[in-house]
């Protein structure tokens, strides 16, 4: 995690063979897998955002090709460390009225 903005544009050119400046947002994890760093291109310039979990990890999706897609609701849900793909949804209400 000691790449910034240049270093993950780069990754994101050569190894994901995508366009950092395409409006994709691009995230990298950590190897402990309790630190993540968002690149996205906003048009005027890039933005990173990075993120420490105190306790826990990151869920990550499994990419065959090594990249992998999200949507925007799956990403949110991976910045706040939720894992999607095992919600832990709330029981629904026993009495509609």
């Amino acid at each position: 995690m000691r790449k910034g903005i240049s270093g993950l544009g780069q990754l994101a050119q050569t190894v994901l063979r995508q366009k950092p400046t395409s409006g994709a947002v691009f995230a990298f994890r950590g190897r402990r897998g309790d630190r993540v760093k968002l690149l996205y291109w906003d048009g005027q310039g890039f933005c990173l955002y990075y993120k420490v979990l105190q306790r826990g990890r990151f869920p990550w999706p499994s990419a065959a090709d090594g990249t992998a897609r999200l949507t925007s609701a799956q990403l949110a849900m991976l910045w706040e460390g939720i894992d999607w793909r095992r919600p832990n949804w709330a029981a629904p209400p026993a009495h509609v009225g």
